[in-house]
């Protein structure tokens, strides 16, 4: 197979191809399209797209078909992306290297391990075409003057594809007026999410049939808590209600974004997303949207919580819910809990989906049972004078985050009968 690589700054490709179902909703081209038109992404934002086009030829080069397609922001800050590199940044600052422009791959403002390349019906990701997204990514680089590129949230297998690449070539760099011999490594960092699982992990996997099952497999101690913070919740005069999809109106959106908005004003930011971005994901996947709802007494909306969900069109033999967006009014005693945690696990038993992604970060997670797993990022420096010092950054912070996912794994809160194994995908 011969492929080639071009560069597009628009959707235009999608067209070019049968494009096969994503692995989650972040990676669908509606939400793609609906990042472009809100404006969510581009120049103003500051996440700048260029999508690495990988296509097939003929021997001859008669014939081109458009067979994969990675995303990659043009990016002077870090706002979004949650693995974080600022320490790299002040290391090329000491120097007086510039470390901006520097390139992404990732979901913006959404920290959700998956697949980061499309691929055309009928085509598996390879090393192959991972080597050729480099090339891209690389191509860019040379003409932006990149300092780096960072793969975040990428799944395991993709990680390994990626590491076994062997790809050098000379750049031109925009560091002085010498080229640099780029250093074919790519890096590789981990971090830790909590997940939560649709079964008795140390049983027969069976999937639970309500939310009092799925408490039976804690320890006595945290079942008391967590229907304690549920009842504190209802002692407020607090009712909580779901509503998926076109069961939400408009009334129900302008309240979420009120509460979404208020999240980020007591920290006093602007919000990353705008009102229009959420009113057209409900009309272009509302089947993959499902809301949180607290009401007072009087029924008006105090908080909310949007979760994305993967829909039985994907075909995927394991689905999972997707926490996303929260926002409330003011301060009210374990409403978080409810709304980003209980209320989804109660969903997720529902739709029978089998997992729950809440979000990156948090050990409050950990003592409601969500497990802690294995996060990766893939990262490419561009000098090769920072390439063996953030090697063994990376190095020893991967044996911290391993000590740190099997501390957290030690400290999870099922009972005796229902500890889970501790496979490797776990730690």
């Amino acid at each position: 197979m011969k492929l080639h690589v071009s560069l597009a700054t628009n959707l235009s490709w999608q067209q070019q191809a049968n494009w096969q179902a994503p692995s989650s909703p972040f990676m669908s081209l509606k939400f793609w399209q609906t990042l472009m038109t809100t404006e969510a992404i581009g120049e103003s934002s500051g996440w700048l797209p260029v999508f690495v086009l990988i296509h097939k030829t003929t021997a001859d080069d008669s014939q081109s078909a458009l067979i994969a397609v990675m995303p990659v922001f043009i990016k002077n800050h870090h706002r979004g992306e949650f693995v974080f590199d600022y320490y790299w940044a002040q290391a090329f600052a000491q120097v007086g290297v510039d470390y901006y422009p520097r390139l992404v791959t990732a979901v913006p403002f959404s920290p959700i391990t998956g697949e980061r390349i499309w691929l055309a019906a009928g085509v598996e990701l390879s090393t192959q075409i991972v080597s050729m997204a480099m090339t891209g990514v690389d191509s860019i680089a040379s003409q932006v003057g990149a300092s780096s590129w960072h793969g975040l949230f990428v799944t395991e297998p993709c990680c390994q594809l990626a590491k076994q690449t062997v790809h050098q070539e000379k750049l031109s760099s925009n560091f002085d007026d010498r080229d640099l011999n780029v250093n074919s490594t790519i890096l590789e960092r981990q971090g830790c999410r909590f997940l939560w699982q649709n079964c008795y992990l140390a049983k027969n996997k069976q999937k639970f049939d309500h939310f009092d099952e799925f408490l039976a497999t804690l320890t006595a101690k945290r079942r008391k808590t967590i229907k304690a913070e549920r009842r504190k919740v209802a002692a407020q005069g607090i009712r909580c209600q779901r509503k998926v999809g076109t069961e939400l109106n408009g009334d129900d959106w302008r309240a979420f974004y009120h509460c979404y908005v208020m999240t980020y004003a007591v920290r006093g930011q602007s919000p990353y997303l705008t009102f229009e971005f959420f009113e057209e994901l409900a009309q272009t996947m509302p089947e993959q949207l499902m809301m949180t709802q607290a009401l007072d007494d009087s029924g008006a909306i105090i908080a909310s919580s949007l979760f994305f969900f993967d829909s039985n069109a994907n075909n995927q033999s394991l689905r999972s819910l997707y926490g996303r967006y929260w926002g409330a009014l003011g301060e009210f005693d374990s409403l978080h809990f409810e709304l980003c945690y209980y209320q989804g696990i109660e969903f997720a038993i529902e739709l029978g989906l089998d997992y729950f992604d809440p979000g990156t970060q948090g050990e409050h997670k950990l003592i409601r049972g969500f497990v802690p797993t294995k996060t990766h990022s893939l990262h490419r420096i561009f000098d090769s004078r920072f390439v063996k010092a953030i090697d063994a950054f990376c190095a020893a912070e991967r044996q911290q985050m391993q000590e740190y996912r099997q501390e957290a794994f030690a400290a999870l809160p099922f009972n005796q009968d229902n500890l889970p194994p501790k496979p490797d995908d776990f730690i």
